[in-house]
């Protein structure tokens, strides 16, 4: 399966009518974060493919608003979901380095939100006999592709999360690589391979 990744940046390459002509078998999207939500909701028409998506910090809280998500998309902050033979999971947000701000939670606060996500991932294995596929977060785990300053640290949380959920492939955002000709967007952690798809990444998954 094709999936084409998003994060962060809008992308001119990708916001045209065109741009099947350069991906024209796209099989889903997956947001990571940080986008505007009318680019999300412009691909998921053009491709007319399932669209799963996650909050960034800042992306506004999840509501019954219509600016507040995706339409059309599925947000699987905190859910657990199967699409097109795949089995998924998702935790938005990043370190709170601001107070009183949305989609932002201390290292105790994702542990909590982790935990909480435990449940859903177990009864998914269980019902769809399989093994998570994807992971998709904002953040990246702590240690793994992220950096020093206050609002790009890693979450402890992630890491845990990757060695007790044993997912395929972690897809997170967030921090930006600036020499995209490297494959350090890349890290096998625990048997998982964790990418970072700022600005997006064409994946191909079995």
């Amino acid at each position: 399966m094709k999936i084409l990744a998003v994060s962060d940046q809008v992308i001119d390459r990708l916001y045209t009518s065109s741009v099947r002509e350069f991906y024209n078998d796209v099989q889903m999207i997956i947001g990571c974060g940080d986008l505007p939500y009318p680019y999300l909701e412009f691909l998921l028409t053009v491709y007319n493919v399932p669209l799963l998506y996650v909050p960034g910090n800042h992306d506004p809280e999840y509501g019954q608003q219509a600016n507040s998500r995706v339409a059309g998309g599925d947000n699987v902050d905190g859910e657990v979901l199967y699409s097109k033979g795949l089995l998924l999971a998702g935790l938005g947000g990043c370190i709170r380095y601001q107070s009183h701000t949305p989609n932002q939670y201390s290292q105790r606060e994702m542990y909590l939100r982790a935990y909480a996500l435990l449940p859903k991932i177990i009864l998914g294995k269980i019902r769809y006999r399989r093994p998570l596929d994807i992971f998709i977060a904002h953040s990246p785990p702590a240690g793994i592709h992220d950096d020093d300053d206050p609002a790009h640290q890693g979450m402890h949380a992630l890491n845990f999360l990757i060695r007790w959920a044993k997912p395929r492939y972690f897809l997170h955002g967030h921090t930006i690589f600036y020499r995209q000709n490297l494959k350090s967007h890349i890290t096998l952690y625990h048997g998982c391979q964790v990418v970072n798809v700022y600005p997006y990444r064409i994946m191909e998954i079995e």
